[in-house]
């Protein structure tokens, strides 16, 4: 292990590469990264340094966003099969058959999509600023919101005035975490406070004391002043929330929330990544141009706080 770990640190540095992981990478690959954190967050950082080299331990979606926002770097998967089953649910086409249906909507899209579905978007969205996001829409009340129905759902609750028009994707991992999963934990652990993924159930995050995104995760916790919280999302997150907060203790809303494509990263495919530089992950010039025209308007709507 310590070999590799050596053997990284020297192809890092000749390679001029920068490594990412997002927080629900396995606790090693968070340990060796340069950042953790979410997707955009990732990709914003790294488009903000001098590296030439991205490797972004994450899935295909999020490799993609960093070429769209670092068009001039390579950016690499250490495992290139790590896809998300959400963004796979929504295609660029399926997109198209459904705004021909509502010639009058605005499509806001979660960034947990391909860079062609963002092509053909008008606007992406986070799971910290999707309320926001749809709030902005001033020219027409109606919203197609892709893909996940259940971040979709748990937004319109708080977007007055707005129709949404849903699809039917949603995160396996998410999806399962269950409000008798939220209520059994408060009732062994009474202080404390159930913190959920807007990816869950709206009936899930009704049983929670918040929703939050994986950032939003940390900044609550980091303020807080109670000592115990039930994480529902995927359990990788807890490895960094314990990491940065060690004098806190952490229960998974369930030991089953892994989603296996995030772990498909290991120290040795980073490490034959840097090697090979094979793993790239390309976008077509076009449709990155479109897709991140998407990516900056909802990024603009964050700069007018």
């Amino acid at each position: 292990m310590t070999e590799i770990l050596s053997r990284i640190a020297v192809l890092k540095k000749q390679r001029s590469a920068v490594i990412l992981a997002h927080n629900y990478q396995a606790g090693d690959v968070q340990d060796i990264a340069d950042y953790v954190g979410d997707s955009l967050g990732l990709s914003i950082a790294a488009s903000k340094t001098t590296a030439d080299v991205i490797i972004f331990c994450g899935v295909h979606f999020m490799a993609e966003t960093a070429k769209i926002l670092s068009p001039n770097k390579k950016v690499l998967m250490p495992d290139a099969s790590s896809g998300c089953p959400m963004a796979n649910m929504i295609t660029a086409e399926k997109l198209i058959e459904l705004k021909a249906k509502h010639k009058k909507a605005k499509v806001v899209c979660y960034v947990n999509t391909s860079a062609e579905v963002k092509a053909k978007s008008d606007i992406c969205c986070t799971s910290a600023n999707a309320q926001k996001v749809v709030e902005a829409i001033k020219d027409t009340d109606e919203i197609i919101f892709i893909p996940d129905k259940y971040l979709g759902l748990n937004t319109a609750a708080y977007a007055k005035g707005k129709k949404f028009i849903f699809w039917e994707g949603y995160c396996p991992i998410h999806m399962n975490i269950l409000p008798e999963h939220i209520l059994k934990l408060k009732k062994l652990h009474p202080k404390a406070i159930s913190l959920v993924h807007p990816e869950c159930r709206p009936e899930t995050v009704k049983a929670a004391d918040e929703a939050l995104s994986t950032e939003g995760m940390m900044s609550f916790v980091k303020s807080s002043k109670a000592l115990e919280f039930i994480i529902g999302t995927e359990v990788g997150m807890i490895y960094r929330l314990k990491k940065e907060n060690p004098d806190k203790i952490f229960y998974p809303a369930s030991e089953l929330a892994v989603c296996p494509n995030m772990k498909k990263t290991t120290l040795e495919k980073i490490l034959w990544s840097l090697e090979d530089l094979k793993t790239e992950i390309i976008v077509n010039e076009e449709t990155a141009k479109r897709a991140k025209r998407a990516i900056e308007k909802m990024i603009e709507i964050g700069r007018q706080d």
